[in-house]
């Protein structure tokens, strides 16, 4: 990859350092965030650079946000040329994009109809109020009785409603009261969930593989379960994909490997290819329509440059090269982390282009390797105590996945600060 050097101007003065505009944030920025001490400047595929010019594999990609790599051609010109017509117009009137962005989203997830949302929280509160609404209207739960079953160990986002069922306590801690209505059961466990349902349920809301937890995958044929119980329990399959869907786990979908169609799905991140931020509830005909004008609504949702660069992202994965890419170069990434589970690596689950790595406690936290690898010119990210996540490009070459593995291995050698 080549990236431009910075134009450099006569008469203005040099750019700060990274240590600079680090200090510069914290006076200005609420402190929600723990970033690694990197300024990053520009991008390109599956490389940064930060403000001084120092190169970085991300093996990140923004948590599956940047699925096809930062920048991909296609994916600027058609927000480029959408630029150049039509911006917003709320959904107080049509576009010309909307459309056919919402057809061929339904095609490509084998559903119906769809909401268009911008946040991948937004598609998970829009998900809840569609299968609520459903339980009143379809099912005959009586008025503000519906529940929710969830998973333990989920992460689905942020906002009040969706930390009142998560047990994350650095999430909860200080923001009650919380929302009522819905139901944790430990993950993986269908025995636990078929207990949990009842007359009241009006979904089961799940990730197919939960990602914040450290790319946790359910066994085989759990997935299935689930769409049985929730068939033979007249209530609705919630599959949260805002993380694995669109390509990550060598499926357009992760349900995709249990043959698993949900009654509704949720989508975000690589949904916006990394440009704007687009997501969507996308479900079958007879649920989504339970809602009516007024009901919900967002001034951003489904915008013109949302639908020009969304369509864009589905016209990448139409082809199926992504998903082949994934599902062959997740060979190459179990092989490598498999290789170095006497070298440091305590434990790892891989599915397509994605792993959560369990690393010896002894060589440091999840943190500190993440440090170690920065200083190998490698971008990752930890989740819980000494675990990292794995989530390039779908781009990445394998010389360059192999690149990052043997940085791993040398970071794991590293002596503990």
């Amino acid at each position: 990859m080549t990236i431009a050097p910075a134009p450099r101007t006569a008469g203005v003065p040099a750019r700060r350092t990274p240590a600079d505009l680090i200090r510069a944030e914290a006076p200005v920025l609420a402190h929600n965030y723990h970033p690694l001490p990197v300024v990053i400047a520009r991008a390109e595929g599956v490389w940064v650079e930060d403000i001084e010019g120092r190169r970085y594999l991300d093996m990140l990609a923004g948590y599956s946000a940047l699925n096809f790599g930062h920048r991909h051609p296609a994916l600027i010109e058609a927000a480029h040329r959408q630029l150049d017509q039509l911006t917003l117009t709320s959904r107080a009137f049509h576009h010309d994009r909307l459309a056919d962005f919402a057809a061929r989203l339904a095609e490509l997830t084998g559903l119906d109809m769809v909401l268009p949302m911008n946040t991948g929280a937004e598609a998970v509160e829009s998900g809840v109020k569609v299968a609520r609404k459903w339980a009143y209207d379809v099912k005959g739960v009586p008025p503000g009785e519906a529940t929710i079953v969830v998973a333990a160990g989920n992460f689905h986002g942020r906002t009040t409603t969706i930390i009142s069922f998560s047990d994350d306590d650095t999430a909860r801690t200080g923001f009650g009261p919380f929302t009522p209505g819905f139901r944790v059961v430990p993950y993986n466990d269908l025995p636990a969930l078929e207990a949990a349902i009842d007359a009241t349920t009006a979904a089961v809301l799940i990730e197919p593989i939960q990602g914040e937890a450290g790319v946790l995958i359910p066994d085989d044929g759990y997935l299935t379960g689930v769409r049985d119980l929730t068939r033979r329990s007249n209530c609705l399959l919630i599959a949260d994909e805002i993380q694995s869907g669109l390509g990550r786990t060598g499926r357009t979908l992760a349900v995709d490997h249990e043959s698993v169609v949900p009654d509704v799905l949720l989508l975000g991140k690589a949904l916006g290819g990394g440009i704007v931020p687009v997501s969507a509830v996308v479900a079958r005909r007879d649920v989504m329509s339970v809602l009516g004008p007024g009901q919900h609504g967002s001034t951003f949702g489904g915008n013109p440059l949302s639908a020009a660069v969304g369509s864009a992202v589905i016209d990448l994965l139409a082809t199926g090269e992504f998903q082949s890419r994934a599902a062959e170069l997740g060979k190459v990434l179990h092989s490598g982390l498999a290789a170095l589970t006497d070298k440091g690596v305590t434990g790892f689950r891989t599915r397509g282009l994605w792993a959560g790595v369990d690393i010896d406690p002894s060589l440091g936290t999840g943190r500190a390797i993440c440090e170690r690898l920065l200083q190998e010119g490698v971008l990752v990210k930890d989740t819980h105590g000494s675990t990292i996540r794995l989530a390039p490009p779908l781009t990445i070459t394998r010389e360059e996945l192999e690149r990052a593995l043997t940085a791993l291995e040398r970071a794991l050698r590293a002596p503990s600060s």
